[in-house]
């Protein structure tokens, strides 16, 4: 096998981010390598020395054999450092990786599956997990949609890395909602088969993405028959989207499906849309009950129905949920959406309020130029 190798001269400066491997066990090193190529990754591997401090400090990941844990027990303390055990038996592994500042100590092949993840999070440049929230109503029609498109459109025109997910196929297409229903890309049909690993980066770069929000893509339907999506499916794309980072929204059916389900067991919040009449609080005190099967954070959002409707905190204490606030009319907004205007662009109008306050609370600040935050 042809493996890409490096000696202790070469790649010795801050630039390199790859994996670096460090060993000179050969069957060691021939699995390692294997990993890394399966992860889509080239690595630098280092034998018969300790690897230049810049390459040890710059390198995205840091696989070290136990044969050379000694050898590299001097090096700089840094995050993302592994030992690869060779003996199952040597109880002194332990204390070599307290000396080596490892994160972990791995035994292959057991520890294969966790380590492919790890390399190819390396290899995509992961860093903060993205904020996952699932948006359904508590009754048919009560405006859960429009939130979802509301937030993700509002996370995209204030600078968020955005990926809006249409986990409801009798919804109509979140792609229509948002007047993206001709941008070209990957819908729901040509996923439907994914599993195990799907890559962030290339995740976001196959769905469409709308012309008016370039920092938001769409993973929707298409026109055609395929009505469910496995739940296997659901979470490997979740997984991609959410290791992107920003912000991810899921338009959630009030029937919990499978995939449905997986996706609430994969957000971090859920909010659910709740007109303030009688009969849409005792449809969604059944919803309120199912999401929090599956998801511990399920907050409501009232639409008010003045001067008649019911108050929005009585509202959320009779279904035992945190308030997230009340939502109040969309002046034109039938006739934004059948003019391909997406809900929430209008920066004065009650949605785009609401959704800025919203996530100005859950997220994090958005950087801008010069090191600050808005």
């Amino acid at each position: 096998m042809s493996t890409p190798t490096a000696d202790h001269t070469a790649a010795d400066g801050p630039e390199a981010t790859g994996p670096l491997v460090v060993t000179e066990d050969e069957g060691l090193a021939e699995h390692l390598l294997r990993l890394c190529a399966a992860a889509g990754t080239e690595p630098q591997l280092i034998r018969g020395a300790s690897p230049p401090r810049g390459l040890w400090e710059g390198s995205s990941l840091v696989l070290v054999g136990d044969d050379q844990a000694d050898r590299c027990a001097g090096l700089p303390r840094r995050n993302g450092v592994l030992l690869l055990g060779l003996d199952l038996d040597d109880p002194e592994v332990w204390v070599r990786a307290v000396q080596l500042g490892a994160e972990h100590v791995l035994f292959l092949p057991d520890a294969e599956a966790w380590l492919l993840d790890r390399i190819a999070d390396a290899a995509e440049g992961v860093g903060t997990p993205a904020l996952t929230l699932s948006v359904l109503g508590g009754r048919g029609g009560a405006g859960a949609s429009t939130l979802a498109c509301a937030l993700a459109a509002t996370a995209a025109r204030t600078g968020r890395r955005t990926i809006l997910i249409d986990g409801d196929p009798l919804g109509g297409g979140l792609d229509i909602l948002l007047g993206g229903e001709a941008a070209v890309g990957l819908r729901w049909p040509d996923l439907a088969g994914s599993r195990g690993r799907v890559s962030g980066a290339e995740l976001a770069k196959a769905l469409p993405v709308l012309k008016r929000l370039t920092a938001l893509s769409c993973l929707s339907w298409d026109r055609g028959d395929t009505l469910t999506v496995p739940p296997e499916a659901m979470r490997s794309v979740l997984a991609a989207a959410r290791r992107r980072g920003g912000l991810v929204v899921i338009d959630v059916p009030r029937h919990l499906d499978p995939a449905a389900g997986q996706a609430l067991e994969q957000s971090d919040l859920a909010l659910l849309v709740v007109p303030a009449e009688l009969r849409a609080v005792a449809a969604a005190d059944r919803v309120a009950a199912a999401a929090r099967m599956r998801l511990g954070d399920v907050r409501v959002v009232v639409r008010p129905l003045r001067p008649f409707g019911l108050p929005a905190r009585r509202i959320a204490r009779g279904l035992r949920l945190e308030l997230a606030g009340e939502l109040d009319p969309e002046p034109g907004l039938a006739a934004d959406v059948e003019k391909g205007v997406p809900p929430g662009i209008r920066e004065n109008g009650p949605l785009a309020r609401f959704c800025e306050t919203f996530l100005d609370e859950v997220l994090p600040p958005v950087p801008v130029a010069g090191g600050g935050v808005y």
